[in-house]
């Protein structure tokens, strides 16, 4: 491992926690820390980031909130039958699900819940800061990887149930992470709170597999001067990511990241729309296929098409466990505001960041470089200097506006 084993232990703290990703993470951590598999898709574990001060996988404790009440150990059985965790995996780590299982606290809102949105904020932190201190950690990282969830529909709406949690995260003191497309700490009741809290924060929308290939066929078009016509695509995908992107507001807030990274890599937006179907047999497993129409020398017109099958969970959990790693590095190094140097990890990044894979990954890297200096990172030089000092210590975030 790249982190001394001495190094005080982190949390990391997963909404949706009882679900594929998440129970992946958790297996696949507990796995590679005891050195039954070797850290196979985490950037965090090549020779860049020896000696970056990130945690130890062995360090890391999980927690969270889902609505869901099927226990880790048994979700982690479905997922092995499924194909999604090898043979015997789940059965030799079962003691760290079942501690990770036993921290997993109701989330919100349900049908039928009473509770106000500031009653559910002060229940989700509350709840943060108890498995803090319980624990006695000296941080820990929240991370969304509930299922994707529709945009609000305005600012007289309810707060989404992801911004609700970005809300509790930041109160509770902790630097926060969505990998979905959900709206999160994007809502501007939560960047008001994001901007005043002297917090970390990085996503969104986790870059798996149809979006990581365009981040580098995009750039590849541009730079050989390559016309593109049209770029199509569709995503055949079950599991609970499918169900919830059969509804069409789920749908477009997960394409409007796919179609982004095209636009800002070609310089332009091609004709063609992406579909997202859902197929319940498919289960975790998922297939992507791209349809690209582009002119050539003299207008000459070709075709590339491309197909990515892979399973979703096992695509997701490294770079979950990477960016819990580098986030709770980044605080501890005093780092505030957006992560841009983590744009590598995410289909709609924020920040300014550039989106095409290769200039990312350059960041990236001279990201886990500062970070082994102890600087706080790509980019906070200069917005320490426009805040005429060091960024504010974490503290809890109190909202201007009229919501919670």
């Amino acid at each position: 491992m790249s982190a001394s084993l001495s190094r005080p232990r982190v949390g990391v703290w997963l909404i949706g926690a009882r679900g594929s990703v998440a129970t992946t993470v958790v297996t696949g951590c507990a796995a590679v820390a005891a050195g039954l598999h070797p850290p196979t898709g985490m950037v965090t574990e090549t020779p860049a980031f020896n000696d970056s001060g990130l945690p130890a996988l062995s360090d890391l404790v999980f927690g969270g909130h889902d609505t869901l009440d099927c226990p880790l150990p048994k979700r982690a059985e479905t997922l092995t039958a499924g194909g999604v965790l090898p043979p015997g995996i789940a059965t030799a780590v079962a003691a760290e699900l079942t501690a990770a299982d036993r921290e997993i606290r109701p989330g919100g809102p349900t049908p039928g819940d009473t509770r106000s949105e500031a009653e559910l904020i002060t229940a989700f932190a509350d709840d943060i800061r108890d498995f803090l201190h319980r624990h006695e950690l000296d941080r820990a990282v929240v991370v969304n990887v509930a299922s994707t969830e529709p945009a609000s529909q305005g600012p007289d709406s309810p707060l989404p149930a992801s911004t609700l949690y970005a809300l509790a995260a930041l109160r509770a003191g902790c630097p926060y992470v969505n990998f979905t497309p959900s709206e999160g700490m994007h809502h501007p009741v939560a960047a008001r709170e994001a901007e005043q809290s002297g917090l970390p924060y990085a996503g969104r929308d986790g870059k798996t597999g149809q979006t990581l290939l365009r981040s580098v066929l995009g750039p590849m078009f541009a730079q050989r001067a390559l016309t593109v016509r049209a770029w199509s695509g569709t995503n055949l995908l079950g599991g609970g990511d499918g169900a919830a992107l059969a509804d069409p507001a789920a749908a477009a807030a997960k394409n409007a990241g796919k179609e982004r990274v095209l636009t800002d890599t070609l310089g332009t937006t091609p004709q063609g729309e992406t579909h997202i179907d859902d197929v319940p047999a498919l289960g975790d497993w998922k297939t992507a296929w791209d349809h690209i129409a582009f002119d050539g020398f003299l207008g000459t017109r070709m075709i590339l098409q491309t197909t990515w099958q892979g399973c979703d969970s096992a695509l997701a959990a490294p770079l979950v466990l990477d960016l819990a790693r580098l986030t709770a590095r980044a605080h501890e190094s005093g780092l505030s505001g957006p992560l841009d140097a983590l744009a590598f990890y995410f289909k709609d990044p924020v920040g300014d960041a550039p989106s095409g894979l290769a200039e990312q990954y350059e960041a990236l890297i001279r990201f886990g470089g500062r970070l082994r200096e102890g600087e706080a990172g790509e980019g906070a030089a200069e917005r320490e200097d426009a805040a005429d000092g060091a960024a504010p210590p974490a503290r809890e975030a109190r909202g201007t506006g009229d919501r919670p």
